[in-house]
Parts: C-alpha cells; sequence; structure tokens
C-alpha cells in the first residue's frame, strides 16, 4: 500500500488539507504522556497533588492541557480550527517516582483531534515540568504517544497487532 504525505502537493510544496468534501462525523482522540518527576518531587505530593507558590500542579496542568487543545491550530501549521466538543485531561501517579498523563479530545467535524490530543498532553507535562523545576531539573518527558483515535476514514489504536512498544 503506497501512501503519500497528505500535506504535500503534487509540486511538493506544503499544504492544508482540503477536507471540504469530508463526511462529519464523532472524532476522538487520547494521547498518553509518561514522565519521570523523581522521588524527591513526588514526596511532596499530599492526596495526589502537590501544592507550590505557583498553585496546584496537577490542576494547573490540567487547564494548560485544555487550553493547549483548544490553540492547537495557533502552533501547528496545518492544523484545522476546530470546534471542540470535549476534553479531558487526567494526570496520575503511576508509582513513588512517575505520573502518566492522558488527553482525550471529542468533536463532530470533517477532520480527527489527534494533534489536539498530542499537543494538549504535551502541554500538561511541560507544565507539571515548569512547576516543578524549583526542587528538582531531573524530570524526564519519557513518552508521548497517541493511544487512539476513533472516526473518519479509519480508527487506530496503539494496542492493535504491530502498534505495541
Amino acid at each position: 500500500m503506497n501512501k503519500d504525505f497528505s500535506h504535500i502537493d503534487k509540486n511538493n510544496q506544503p499544504k492544508m488539507v482540503d477536507v471540504s468534501d469530508k463526511t462529519v462525523s464523532k472524532r476522538t482522540a487520547t494521547a498518553q504522556a509518561t514522565m519521570f518527576l523523581g522521588r524527591e518531587i513526588i514526596s511532596h505530593f499530599n492526596n495526589n497533588e502537590l501544592r507550590t507558590k505557583k498553585g496546584p500542579v496537577f490542576q494547573t496542568a490540567v487547564i494548560a492541557g485544555i487550553q493547549a487543545v483548544k490553540r492547537t491550530a495557533e502552533l501547528i501549521p496545518m492544523c484545522h480550527p476546530l470546534n471542540i466538543d470535549g476534553v479531558h485531561v487526567d494526570i496520575q501517579l503511576l508509582d513513588e517516582e512517575q505520573i502518566e498523563i492522558r488527553c482525550t479530545v471529542t468533536m463532530e467535524g470533517k477532520t480527527g483531534v489527534e494533534m489536539e490530543a498530542l499537543h494538549g498532553v504535551s502541554t500538561a507535562a511541560l507544565t507539571v515540568y515548569d512547576m516543578c523545576k524549583a526542587i528538582s531539573h531531573h524530570m524526564v518527558i519519557r513518552e508521548i504517544r497517541l493511544l487512539e483515535k476513533k472516526g473518519g476514514k479509519s480508527d487506530f489504536s496503539a494496542n492493535q497487532a504491530g502498534n505495541k512498544k
């Protein structure tokens, strides 16, 4: 199966994909970031939250992730401006050193929302970094990936055969 890059025209010039002939459908995407914070930072958490002089870390990161989803088209050149129906950002402690951030985006439209989910989870992770760097700079944003997308021409799941880590 030969696939071409959708954002390059026949003259090898960048283009924004024309979605005018696509059918409106429900679109959903979930992205995930895994982040190493280290024991020093995690030890400051109380009831799955860390309060700093800048405010509550996870709550602030959730808001930043939501803002990022809504502004994706402003920063990623070929993304369409979208009317987002819903955004859910969730941050969980995995163990005494790591957290997991997930961002799920939904809308009814002609194009997918995977870039919005990836942008949201990335910004949430960067916000955690920014708010915790006074304690330690040893944090690592280890992995940002698309877990799932539904709607449109094809669905995707990272759990499908051949897509496992």
